[in-house]
């Protein structure tokens, strides 16, 4: 009976598996948003944001989980961020250092802006489970346009990021 429902659960979690590394999230559709959210740590994800607040899909960008080192100066450098755009609309968030504490910056960053709608820009493989925690983090009435830069993960990446979803929303079931 125990090998039955371990069985079970590995093939649950197998399918899990192909389904989250098959179908990944694309990018979205072009739509007007309060703000732009782009959490760091992938490639392609800071020059979406700042493609995104070039064409006036939002008129702010937070990028958040930025280096305590990274000085506003070197990231105007480094993308070429002209000085009255980073003056007027973006902000480097340093307060963050995983996808929980990216949601919780997030969430003070629509409050002090009372923000309606968001478009968050993050990889393709990280957006379900960081759309997931910037919903617990963030008022219902708060709209959520999930943009995803297409990556090309490693199996490594998917496996860790599907387990790190599953961790997550387990715990969050135990602790509920």
């Amino acid at each position: 009976m125990l090998r039955r429902i371990a069985s079970i659960l590995l093939l649950a979690w197998a399918l899990g598996f192909v389904g989250f590394a098959v179908f990944l999230p694309g990018p979205a559709s072009v739509e007007n948003t309060g703000a732009v959210v782009v959490l760091t740590g992938g490639e392609g994800r800071i020059q979406r944001g700042l493609e995104i607040l070039a064409q006036g899909h939002a008129p702010l960008m937070l990028v958040s989980g930025v280096d305590p080192e990274v000085k506003p100066q070197e990231f105007v450098a480094e993308y070429k961020v002209p000085p009255a755009t980073m003056r007027c609309c973006v902000t480097l968030g340093y307060d963050s250092i995983d996808t929980r504490s990216n949601a919780r910056e997030t969430a003070a960053y629509v409050r002090t802006h009372r923000l309606r709608s968001i478009r968050l820009v993050t990889s393709d493989w990280h957006m379900r489970r960081a759309g997931w925690e910037l919903r617990r983090a963030l008022p219902d009435d708060v709209e959520i346009i999930e943009d995803a830069v297409p990556t090309r993960p490693s199996f490594n990446i998917l496996f860790a990021e599907y387990s790190k979803y599953l961790a997550r929303r387990a715990w969050h079931v135990g602790a509920a």
